[in-house]
C-alpha cells in the first residue's frame, strides 16, 4: 500500500494529458461559448481511495467553482443519448457509473459513451443494496458489473472507479475496493433527480447546492428522463455561473475476473462483444 502522502500526490493534474485533452476538445468544439473542460485529473486508485465529502473527506481535490459531472444507472436508450448530446454540445466530459445489466442490454450505447471520451466506472450488476447482501453475494454484484461493462466495450478494461448503490458501503467491501484497486465515488451534491422527476427542479436543486458549497462532485442519473431533459439547461447555467468542469481519469484500468466474465456471458447468452446498433439489426417492416 502506498502512503497517504503518495496518494495525495497521485491526485495531481496530469499536465501533459490535460493539455492534450483540452487541445483536442478545443479543436473539435463548434461552440465558442462552450462549458468545456478546465483540467483533467488522473487518479491512482491503488489502495482504494474514496471521493465525495458526503462519505469520504480525505481528498479535497477541487478548487473553488470546479465541478465533476457524474451520471448513474445507465446506459439507457433515449435518456443516455440526450445526456451525451448535451455534453457534446457543451464540449465537456462526465463520469458514467453504469449498471452491468443495462450495459449488457445496450452495449452499443455504452460504446457511444466511451467513444465520446467520457469516463466509465461501474455501479454493480443489478443495483442492489450491497449492505443487505453477504460478502460473496456483494462481491459477485461488483465483479459481474465490471465484467459486463468490459464485455460490452469489446472486452476492454474499464476505468477503476466504483459507486455503491444508495452510497452504502459496508467496511468489508471498502476493504475489497482496496484489494481490487478501485476508487470509490460518493458525492458532494446530490441532485435527487430520482425523487423530483422534473427537469426544472433538477436544475434548481443542483444550482442552489452549488451556490451554497461553491464546488463539488454532482450526482445525477442518465437513467432518469428528467435529467435527460434538464442536462442542456443545467450545463448552460453552470457556464453562466462561472463553474468549470474537471474530467477524471484513472491511472490504471481495472481488469475483469475471468470467472465472472463467464457468468455474465452465460446469463446474457453471448453476442455482447460485437453488438451492432439495434437499428441496424432489427427493423419494423409492417405494422
Amino acid at each position: 500500500m502506498r502512503s497517504s502522502i503518495a496518494l495525495a500526490l497521485a491526485l495531481s493534474v496530469s499536465f501533459a494529458g490535460s493539455a492534450l485533452a483540452q487541445t483536442a476538445d478545443t479543436a473539435k468544439c463548434d461552440n465558442p461559448n462552450a462549458l468545456g473542460v478546465s483540467r483533467t485529473i488522473q487518479i491512482d486508485t491503488e489502495s482504494g481511495p474514496g471521493f465525495g465529502f458526503e462519505h469520504f473527506k480525505a481528498y479535497d481535490f477541487l478548487k473553488e467553482k470546479e465541478v465533476v459531472l457524474t451520471f448513474d444507472d445507465g446506459p439507457w436508450p433515449g435518456n443516455t443519448h440526450a445526456v451525451l448530446k448535451a455534453l457534446a454540445d457543451q464540449c465537456t466530459k462526465a463520469m458514467f457509473f453504469v449498471i452491468g445489466k443495462h450495459a449488457s442490454w445496450h452495449p452499443e450505447l455504452l460504446k457511444q459513451v466511451a467513444a465520446a471520451g467520457h469516463t466509465i466506472g461501474t455501479h454493480t450488476w443489478s443495483h442492489v443494496d450491497l449492505s443487505r447482501k453477504t460478502f460473496e453475494e456483494a462481491k459477485a454484484e461488483i465483479e459481474k458489473g465490471i465484467s459486463a461493462a468490459s464485455i460490452a466495450l469489446g472486452n476492454k478494461p474499464v476505468q477503476p472507479f466504483f459507486r455503491f448503490p444508495a452510497l452504502r458501503h459496508p467496511p468489508e467491501l471498502v476493504k475489497y475496493m482496496a484489494e481490487r484497486h478501485l476508487g470509490m465515488f460518493s458525492t458532494d451534491l446530490d441532485s435527487f433527480d430520482f425523487k423530483v422527476r422534473k427537469p426544472e427542479k433538477v436544475v434548481d436543486n443542483v444550482m442552489k447546492k452549488l451556490e451554497k458549497h461553491g464546488k463539488g462532485i454532482i450526482l445525477m442519473h442518465d437513467f432518469q428522463h428528467a435529467t435527460a431533459l434538464a442536462a442542456p439547461e443545467l450545463l448552460k447555467k453552470l457556464k453562466a455561473g462561472g463553474y468549470k468542469v474537471v474530467h477524471i481519469v484513472g491511472k490504471t484500468p481495472v481488469e475483469p475476473l475471468k470467472e465472472y466474465n463467464e457468468i455474465v456471458l452465460k446469463e446474457m447468452g453471448g453476442g455482447m462483444e460485437n453488438a451492432k446498433p439495434m437499428s441496424s439489426v432489427i427493423q419494423t417492416i409492417s405494422n
